[in-house]
């Protein structure tokens, strides 16, 4: 599912106009964000935290030059979802 599907769906749901909820999504993304680089981990109780996670410094391999490179440490966005979203999946996605 893309954003536009996702505006559709939610507008289509709500009666709200396209423009509208794609306004609400973008900020909603841009809060989340401005959270995660502030610091700030963001709790949606139901459905999961986004939050940030270190990466220690590491030796990793450059292959077409054969040469050892460092990756310095650093933070990464990831998301947690909640135990009932994770069982929710687990128990009605059909492969």
């Amino acid at each position: 599912m893309t954003k536009a599907d996702l505006v559709r769906k939610i507008s289509e749901k709500t009666g709200l106009d396209k423009q509208d909820v794609q306004r609400v999504i973008e900020l909603f993304m841009d809060e989340v964000k401005n959270s995660l680089i502030n610091g700030e981990n963001v709790y949606l109780r139901g459905f999961g935290s986004f939050i940030t996670k270190y990466r220690a410094e590491k030796v990793a391999r450059n292959i077409s030059k054969n040469t050892s490179v460092i990756v310095p440490a650093h933070y990464i966005p990831a998301f947690k979802p909640s135990k009932k979203f994770a069982e929710e999946v687990k128990k009605n996605v059909k492969p």
